[in-house]
């Protein structure tokens, strides 16, 4: 957690790594996950590069891959995970892997492709044998059943013609369904009526030899007489895609070739059989092969990309290469460095180098604290060894959010499904869900968890579960004693079912309620209007507080950073000009709350009419001041913020030309060069940076005398300008951004109360009446429930959460947190499933 509250130092380290050697040390780096890799052939192009052949024949194997994975896939089996940490095999095993992953691939493809052709054989057989099967009779048997004593048999023989001797002709096949009757209005249309046609459906289903899915199909005998006939049905026949098979005349022919394809069908199942049986078996040979392949030819080509970033020495005995590190991981590093290199009889050498660029910040999180430091992240990632605004969001956050959804039903509804989600975390069934909407909640399951507790504490100070209040302590109120004073008559309780509580009568009182608010409130008719008032009062009190603390943050960066003109020229200034003006409001606030009693309610003065006066430097004769010399104070405080402007827009930027115009006339020793050139960045002082990075945000972090060349005064007094004009309409449009949690509130509140009333009071009155609550409550609790988690929990929740966030980023982080830098994103082999 010692990161947490600053990103860790990051050091530029250079690697010299033998060649014989270069891809277990890099191996060795992928596998710990500490570095993260400079390029330094960033001007030559990826074909051009050192291993760019190893990457090639490593992605040709990621190719080979994904054809092996989808064919265990079609098949309908899964692959099993790879067992145990596999590490990058040898750069001399990536031949015989290669070797293997082929031949398997070849031998898989000719099974694959046997088997088609073997489905496809008896697809053919089977058709042909439903083509004999089917029942069409003989086509010219319309021709010849009638007998002699046919009423419509011609008495006298018919005379010979030209057609007389045409032999009969058959055409039998089978075609799909849909194309069915298409098909046989285009022979009548195109032979002109010369053919007698008969289709008839399957009486089975037939397996589809390529999808494996049964199909129905039509079977077909054409009769035609003459050639021209024939060659016209043959050629719609193949436009249409129709399986044409022979077709005898003769019933015993057919039913012999019938008898002979069945037998052939048999023999082809049989050897399809076996074929399926080496293909489970090839296939089994796929999945115990695939899972450590994939992942050790994974790693094998990270390895080759990393190398490929490094350069070449001029001897070529050795590899050079740039990694960023964390300082407290050098130690790590350079004994997997030794690692890596003993078995080749050679060391690989890490140093420390300085670096003009800003360094990469490193943030270490856990499964608590990542999504905090992720809400910090989403701004913008921080600048290195920056105050990180995570640890603190940690409370913040949920406690804001609580403020804008108090109610402890709500509440601890949300904090039991963060709960069930912290208790299943380790199953697999869980983090392997890939529903978009469960990773995100899952993700975010310990905020969930401390939003929800937080909301439970929020909803008892406002004494609200399901917008109901509870009495767990005895009220503070005594009605009675306002009763035997009001003069309340039985006809004006019968019509009046809520009273004004009125706490200027005696007797009326006792004392403060133990915890939270009375619940005696809640039957109260300015219920609201004292929700109102203590809820937009609380809002400012903690939208202040909130963001004084903020400026109070940036403290702590000036000092990290070596920048002591800051805290007099900046952070003084703006204390002074946040809590001269804005501190005081919250000072009348809590001081009208302790000084003002019930008795005085009536002539108290109005601390919104102060606060106007006090920038108009007027008064106000019917608003009494709430002390002696407040007129006084009110006008040193109002001075004293004007007063502050100016040094915020000068002082940095004047202090700074300063400086420059003082380095600029000053000698620099001779030497100084040589002796910075040769500092060696051993030391840990993180106000003396060893990377040679100055943080200034008006240095743009260009260090050195480089800097000084280029120090323009006009950009830092433009920069200064926006930074005052953005934080002195930033106090005040931001403090009126926090009463979106008085609204959002009183919001929430209104509406679980508009859900009660308009749910469960008509259910609970209808079952009264009814005489039958129980058969009524059902479907009434069902749609109370339902609505209060869809609307309430979800959209009022997610309102809440974009509320809380807005706040954090503008309101807050503003203040002190520049997020301009970027992650440190390590060389590593391990995937995280946080």
């Amino acid at each position: 957690m010692g990161s947490m509250f600053r990103s860790e130092e990051v050091a530029l380290v250079q690697l010299l790594l033998p060649t014989a050697a270069a891809y277990t040390c890099v191996s060795q780096l992928g596998e710990l996950g500490l570095v993260e890799f400079r390029d330094l052939n960033a001007s030559v192009s990826a074909f051009q590069r050192r291993f760019v052949v190893d990457v090639r024949r490593c992605e040709e194997l990621e190719k080979t891959f994904t054809f092996l994975k989808e064919e265990v896939q079609r098949a309908g089996l899964t692959l099993p995970p790879p067992e145990g940490a596999l590490p990058a095999p040898p750069p001399r095993e990536l031949l015989r892997i290669q070797e293997e992953t082929d031949r398997l691939a070849q031998e898989l493809r000719d099974v694959r492709g046997n088997q088609q052709a073997l489905r496809a054989q008896l697809h053919q057989l089977q058709l042909h044998s439903a083509v004999l099967g089917q029942s069409h009779g003989s086509p010219m048997a319309a021709v010849h059943t009638e007998g002699p004593s046919s009423e419509r048999t011609p008495l006298l023989p018919a005379a010979r013609g030209p057609h007389e001797d045409l032999k009969v002709n058959f055409v039998a096949g089978a075609v799909e369904p849909y194309k069915a009757a298409a098909l046989e209005r285009l022979l009548w249309r195109a032979c002109r009526g010369f053919l007698i046609a008969s289709f008839r459906e399957t009486e089975g289903q037939l397996e589809d030899p390529v999808t494996g899915e049964p199909a129905t199909w039509m079977t077909f005998v054409i009769s035609y007489w003459g050639e021209q006939i024939g060659q016209k049905i043959r050629k719609i026949t193949d436009c249409f895609h129709c399986h044409v098979f022979p077709y005898l005349e003769e019933e015993e022919a057919r039913r012999g070739a019938l008898q002979q394809l069945q037998q052939q069908s048999q023999e082809l199942q049989e050897v399809l059989g076996e074929t399926e049986r080496f293909l489970s078996q090839v296939l089994g040979r796929v999945q115990r092969l695939l899972p450590p392949g994939q992942v050790q030819i994974h790693k094998m080509k990270a390895v080759y990309l990393a190398l490929n970033q490094c350069s070449v020495s001029t001897t070529h005995k050795c590899l050079i290469a740039e990694v960023w590190c964390a300082t407290r991981d050098l130690p790590t590093l350079q004994q997997a460095l030794q690692d890596g290199s003993s078995e080749e009889g050679v060391s690989a050498v890490a140093h420390r180098i300085s670096c003009r660029d800003m360094p990469p910040t490193l943030v270490r999180t856990n499964r608590f604290t990542a999504s905090f430091q992720g809400i910090v992240d989403a701004y913008g990632v921080g600048r290195y060894r920056e105050v990180n605004p995570a640890p603190y969001t940690i409370i913040t956050f949920p406690f804001l959010f609580a403020v804008m959804f108090g109610d402890v039903g709500h509440g601890l509804l949300m904090f039991l499904f963060a709960l069930a989600m912290v208790l299943t975390e380790n199953r697999p069934s869980v983090k392997a869900a890939q529903n978009e909407i469960w990773q995100t909640f899952f993700g975010g399951r310990y905020l969930l968890l401390l939003m929800g507790l937080f909301s439970i504490y929020t909803g008892f100070i406002y004494n609200e579960c399901f917008s109901r209040a509870t009495t767990v302590f005895p009220s503070g109120w005594s009605v009675a004693a306002m009763a035997n004073q009001s003069g309340w008559s039985d006809k004006y309780l019968s019509q009046h079912s809520m009273l004004t509580l009125n706490p200027n009568i005696t007797g009326v009182f006792l004392g403060p309620y133990p915890f939270g608010i009375d619940p005696i409130w809640s039957l109260a008719t300015n219920h609201l209007s004292f929700l109102n008032s203590f809820k937009m009062k609380m809002s400012v009190i903690l939208g202040v507080t909130h963001m004084a603390f903020g400026v109070f943050l940036g403290i702590f960066n000036h000092l990290h950073f070596g920048q002591a003109h800051r805290l007099l020229l900046e952070t003084l200034p703006e204390l002074i000009f946040l809590l001269g003006l804005f501190g005081y409001l919250v000072f009348l606030i809590v001081y009208k709350w302790l000084q003002e009693s019930a008795a005085s309610a009536s002539t108290a003065p109005s601390i919104l009419i102060h606060f106007i006066n006090m920038f108009l430097f007027a008064q106000s004769p019917t608003n009494q001041p709430l002390f002696h010399g407040q007129e006084v104070v009110q006008y040193v405080l109002v001075v004293l913020a004007l007063a502050t402007v100016p040094i915020l827009l000068l002082g940095t930027p004047l202090y700074l030309l300063r400086q420059h115009r003082r380095r600029n006339t000053q000698r620099r020793p001779a030497g100084q060069e040589d002796k910075d050139s040769d500092k060696l960045l051993a030391s840990s002082d993180a106000s003396t940076s060893v990377n040679s990075w100055n943080a200034d945000e008006e240095k743009a972090g260009v260090p050195g005398d480089e800097e000084e060349a280029e120090f323009a005064p006009s950009e830092v007094f433009m920069h200064q300008a926006i930074h005052t004009i953005e934080f002195c309409l930033g106090c005040i449009s931001n403090t009126a951004s926090y009463l979106r949690l008085w609204a959002l509130s009183l919001a929430h509140a209104q509406l679980s109360e508009v859900l009660w009333a308009m749910v469960m009071r008509i259910g609970l009155g209808m079952g009264r009446e009814m005489g039958v609550a129980a058969v009524v409550l059902v479907p009434v609790f069902a749609a109370f429930a339902v609505l209060t988690v869809a609307i309430l929990l979800v959209m009022e929740g997610l309102s809440a959460f974009l509320h809380a966030l807005r706040l954090h980023w503008v309101e807050f982080q503003n203040k002190f947190y520049s997020g301009t830098g970027y992650k440190l994103s390590p060389f590593t082999f391990t995937v995280d499933n946080e």
